[in-house]
């Protein structure tokens, strides 16, 4: 798969600065991080729907849609695929390929340093174009 993924992750590379008149990448790089994160989570809620309701094909056609837009934002931000290796790779030597690391400190681990990656919250933002509602 990550053989897949390198190569679109280069197709991206190479139509971002096409016309975006006639290139989806392009238009994508064009409108922005914002445009490319809220056509990611539209992807996300369709694979999820899908698979809610048991749309197998459907599932496997919005995840294909998914990695592209997945694809496009990590381009956009300077990701690399090989950086995601990379981290899937030390997550693994950490609790095994099938467990996700922790928010917080699991029961009769060691404490997590207050400065720690795992501590460290990222701040909230509104994505571009949106206005925050006044809360009454």
């Amino acid at each position: 798969m990550s053989d897949s993924l390198d190569r679109l992750y280069s197709a991206v590379l190479a139509a971002k600065d096409l016309d975006p008149a006639v290139s989806r990448t392009a238009r994508l790089f064009q409108r922005g991080p914002a445009k490319m994160a809220k056509k990611l989570a539209e992807e996300a809620i369709e694979v999820v729907i899908d698979a809610v309701n048991g749309k197998k094909d459907a599932v496997i056609r919005e995840s294909a849609d998914l990695l592209y837009n997945l694809t496009v934002l990590w381009a956009s931000a300077g990701v690399r695929p090989d950086d995601v290796w990379a981290e899937m790779n030390r997550r693994e030597t950490a609790l095994g390929i099938a467990e996700k690391l922790p928010k917080s400190r699991v029961k009769g681990s060691p404490p997590i340093a207050p400065s720690s990656p795992q501590m460290m919250q990222r701040p909230i933002v509104a994505l571009a174009g949106h206005r925050a509602r006044k809360q009454r």
